[in-house]
């Protein structure tokens, strides 16, 4: 009998080393397909926006996936989330964004969430996101929005330690009024272990969305 197979589709190389050893620790029993198009993210930056050529790709990219006998599709870039939107409307299997079980406990842990992001292209459909799902919960949410702007630069060209230092710079500012801590984007996920500290929930995408991803594996 084959492996169940699951296509994780990037747009930005900085993310794909995590993602697959979280992947090789969480979905061990199945197979992975990468697609990587890290010209996508680049596109939405020099926009400043998700645009429709943006999200047409997004959607072939999973059409494809889909074709190539994906069982799930994992969108792992919260920058296009909106246009997984769109994809699930036309594919027929399921598509999970890395990031929907982090809103979802970021608004039981809430109210005071805080979002921290180094790009501003994450920061508002994230929080549009998390809005959407308390409304879907039936709950109550503050949103404190946190922008490190520059420190997705330094992640990329390799300076992790200037990056984690722009991003808890930042978060020290709004410590002590929020209740939960959500990293928008799964490239914030080499925060974690100096947050551990600091006597608040420290939420990231990467691990809460690939267990999601199992769990639907494992309903199929």
């Amino acid at each position: 009998m084959s492996r169940k197979q699951v296509a994780i589709v990037y747009t930005s190389r900085v993310t794909v080393p995590g993602t697959l050893e979280l992947a090789d620790e969480i979905l061990k029993d199945y197979r992975i397909v990468n697609i990587i198009d890290d010209s996508l993210l680049d596109d939405v930056l020099a926009a400043g926006k998700l645009t429709r050529d943006v999200t047409r790709r997004i959607v072939q990219y999973c059409l494809a996936a889909e074709d190539g006998g994906a069982d799930v599709i994992l969108s792992q870039c919260s920058s296009v989330g909106e246009a997984i939107d769109v994809a699930r409307a036309v594919v027929r299997v399921p598509i999970v964004k890395i990031d929907e079980p982090m809103a979802e406990e970021a608004v039981r842990l809430g109210p005071r969430v805080a979002v921290a992001a180094t790009l501003p292209t994450t920061l508002d459909p994230t929080c549009r996101l998390i809005e959407r799902t308390a409304t879907a919960m039936e709950k109550q949410v503050r949103i404190t929005r946190v922008l490190a702007e520059g420190a997705f630069d330094k992640l990329r060209a390799g300076d992790t330690a200037a990056h984690n230092s722009m991003v808890m710079a930042k978060l020290e500012e709004v410590r002590d009024a929020v209740d939960v801590i959500v990293l928008a984007q799964g490239s914030m996920a080499v925060l974690v272990p100096e947050l551990q500290d600091w006597g608040k929930p420290v939420l990231t995408s990467p691990r809460l969305g690939i267990e999601r991803v199992r769990q639907v594996l494992e309903s199929q």
